[in-house]
């Protein structure tokens, strides 16, 4: 039995009203993503360079070991792009809103670095104060001839020479940071 002419034009017209119905669906979920990325990505109310933030983290190695909290003190406060915390601490908070939290791993590139073997120095003991009482294992801060202030270790002591290490006590390792952001101000 063959169709009526009719009933292949409302076919046609079913089809079509599938079609366009399919076609402004999709074009619907199109706009909802972009949407959504825009928001992750381009996020107005995001933290960005420039804005000064406001963090309480708590920072642990690979093995749970903590090395460092602010949690229970004032916040870490810092404006983005200047270069004062590490450059995984600064990347961490690109895109934060206040009140988020986020755990994020700083990879030892972005974190205090790799083990430096040029930040060693044997120095004649006689160049230092005499009643200091240097122990290997022990840090020290010291100031620089450009003025800044180093931390550095005590790695061997003789007589007549001291040995000191300039690299940061978290060299070489990956940091894990658990990152709250309090506040932005631009």
């Amino acid at each position: 039995m063959k169709k009526s002419e009719k009933q292949k034009g409302r076919e046609k017209v079913k089809d079509e009203k599938n079609r366009i119905l399919m076609v402004v669906g999709g074009a619907v979920a199109a706009l909802i993503l972009v949407s959504i990325i825009a928001l992750v990505f381009v996020n107005p109310s995001g933290a960005k360079a420039g804005d000064t933030v406001a963090v309480f983290y708590t920072g642990t190695l690979d093995d749970g070991t903590q090395f460092d909290s602010n949690i229970g003190r004032d916040p870490l406060v810092f404006v983005i792009g200047q270069g004062r915390v590490i450059q995984g601490m600064e990347e961490a908070v690109i895109g934060m809103t206040p009140g988020s939290t986020k755990t994020v791993t700083v990879p030892v590139e972005k974190a205090y670095g790799p083990y430096r073997n040029d930040l060693v120095h044997v120095m004649d003991r006689s160049l230092l104060p005499s009643d200091i009482d240097l122990v290997p294992g022990n840090y020290y801060q010291i100031r620089r001839s450009d003025g800044a202030v180093a931390n550095i270790k005590v790695v061997n002591v003789t007589e007549s020479t001291v040995t000191l290490d300039e690299n940061h006590e978290l060299v070489d390792k990956d940091l894990m940071f658990t990152i709250t952001l309090s506040e932005i101000s631009r």
